[in-house]
């Protein structure tokens, strides 16, 4: 049975519907990713499953207990911890002040445990350690992602969620980023996160699903996805963001260094992905003979 099952939602901001019947699941100690473009839903989806948005219709489990439209306290209390996109820290207060804050859905019941919590998460982040005693707000944004993704295991989550992990960030500290979420997932944390180098976040999960316009398109293993055309012209119409180094294990396409685009949103009516690729290739092909 799967720790986390999202069946069915459809989530509206007023009269704008976001989502339409998505579903997906994460196993227990699976990594997923979730792609799309800009726009497509990602964030939604992630916000329903931690709490911050109900759903309208559908359903959302997690270890067995129905966890859709409950608040974001009583979903951290099931196990779920979110790393949001934007890390929304406490600027003025310090790394450890930070870092309590994670440790709060766990006051009652482990009131003993948050020194020993605090100790394994400063041997996955050795450089918040050093920076215990600074103000969150003046570091680098490397740094501040960090103690995002360290708040949110201060909770000791069953399933860890990361949205836009690597955005704005140098390529050595994506690759770092990604070197701990894997450490974490070895302990037995299941993770789901939002990533905007898709073949980054394929080369380092288990299985993947595409969004596109609120409904999920795609899905499959994240190796077979990888290699898939229709999943890149799902993604900016067959071209992916330009993509930092990987750890040595994360697998890369020879062309990816190729890639220079940047993710428009995409307005757009559907259309299949032939037309997509079609379309891009035209365009480029176009300002290419003006020149």
């Amino acid at each position: 049975m799967a720790l986390l099952e999202v069946e069915g939602i459809d989530v509206s901001y007023g009269s704008v519907q976001a989502l339409r019947n998505v579903s997906l699941q994460v196993s227990a100690g699976e990594r997923v990713a979730l792609l799309g473009a800009n726009g497509a839903g990602k964030t939604t989806t992630l916000r329903a499953i931690s709490g911050l948005l109900a759903p309208t219709k559908g359903s959302i489990r997690f270890a067995d207990a129905e966890i859709g439209g409950l608040p974001a306290h009583a979903v951290v209390g099931h196990g779920i911890a979110h790393g949001p996109e934007g890390r929304a820290l406490f600027p003025t207060l310090s790394v450890e002040e930070n870092l309590r804050f994670g440790f709060l859905p766990r006051r009652k019941t482990d009131p003993g445990k948050f020194a020993e919590q605090l100790e394994e998460v400063y041997e996955f982040f050795p450089r918040l350690f050093e920076r215990r005693k600074q103000a969150a707000g003046t570091m680098s944004g490397g740094e501040q992602q960090m103690l995002v993704m360290a708040r949110a295991l201060m909770s000791a989550p069953k399933l860890l969620i990361m949205d836009e992990l690597s955005l704005g960030l140098a390529p050595k500290i994506v690759s770092l980023l990604f070197e701990i979420i894997r450490s974490v997932n070895e302990r037995g944390t299941a993770v789901l996160i939002v990533e905007q180098f898709v073949h980054m976040a394929l080369a380092n999960t288990d299985r993947a699903y595409v969004l596109a316009k609120g409904e999920v398109v795609l899905d499959g293993a994240s190796k077979r996805l990888a290699d898939s055309e229709e999943l890149l012209a799902s993604y900016l119409g067959g071209e992916a963001a330009p993509e930092p180094d990987v750890p040595k294990q994360s697998r890369r396409r020879p062309d990816a260094r190729k890639r220079t685009a940047t993710q428009p949103d995409d307005p757009s009516a559907p259309r299949d992905a032939r037309q997509r690729r079609n379309g891009s290739t035209a365009g480029r092909s176009k300002k290419a003979s003006k020149r």
